[in-house]
């Protein structure tokens, strides 16, 4: 990890769960999402509407090194034109089911399976798949109705480490990924609260903003990159609800939105 006085590398957000960063050489894009707003099929239910544009499209991202894919099943996380971009980029890490559905360029990770990735000017950073569930409750219950899910966690000698929860809403998970790897330097945490009512009750999809705050306290999260809050109708708690709770919580200060505003 670095230590508290190191820069930060900046990391772009461009809406939904879809974020640019280049760490150890690398570059490298979370969940590929760049359609206009609109209605879009669901495979386990209505339709999701997309209510804003991304902040830039592929064409502003330059070169792609990794998507780190948290799954590939749902719209909201992986569009038309972000299946487009699967095939210009050299790597995709996504679920062991993803890997199998998205083609070559595609590698699924298990629970705690890694791969060396090779760094630029030498050396390597490691690519850890971890733990991460689609809803309230344990995967048994939770994976045969919102899918396979799965977050990152990217470390390297003299590299900070990085977490990239994907589309989690499990407290115990990210208990586990503390044990093995914390304290963290930044955690893109997926947050927004998604419902429907179709699912689990209406329960939180993805880490609300008070689960998103309390994820940063277990992590020791030097910096918190807010993701996946805006830009579609069921999201139901916005960058106001997590600016709030993170200043409520004592935390206002590790959150970088990864935007100029």
């Amino acid at each position: 990890m670095s230590s508290s006085g190191a820069p930060q590398f900046p990391v772009r957000v461009f809406g939904g769960p879809t974020a640019l960063f280049e760490y150890g050489g690398l570059r490298f894009l979370t969940d590929p999402t760049f359609d206009a707003p609109g209605d879009y099929p669901a495979p386990d239910g209505p339709s999701l509407t997309k209510t804003a544009p991304p902040d830039g499209g592929p064409a502003d991202l330059g070169r792609v090194d990794v998507v780190l894919l948290s799954h590939d099943e749902h719209t909201d996380n992986l569009d038309d034109s972000g299946r487009a971009l699967l095939a210009e980029v050299p790597l995709t890490l996504t679920t062991p089911g993803g890997g199998q559905r998205l083609g070559d360029r595609a590698r699924g990770l298990a629970d705690w399976e890694s791969v060396e990735l090779d760094r630029p000017g030498g050396g390597t950073i490691t690519a850890t798949g971890v733990p991460a569930i689609h809803g309230p409750g344990d995967r048994e219950d939770v994976e045969p109705i919102a899918g396979q899910v799965v977050g990152f966690v990217l470390t390297g000698e003299g590299l900070p480490t990085v977490y990239i929860s994907g589309d989690n809403a499990s407290l115990d998970a990210v208990r586990q990924i503390a044990e093995r790897f914390g304290p963290v330097d930044t955690a893109l945490l997926f947050a927004g609260a998604p419902r429907s009512a179709a699912l689990f009750g209406g329960e939180p999809l993805v880490l609300d903003s008070a689960q998103a705050a309390e994820a940063a306290q277990l992590l020791g999260a030097r910096r918190v990159v807010p993701v996946h809050y805006d830009g579609w109708a069921h999201f139901t708690e916005g960058r106001d609800e997590l600016e709030s709770t993170f200043t409520a919580a004592g935390l206002a200060a590790r959150l970088d939105w990864g935007r100029d505003s």
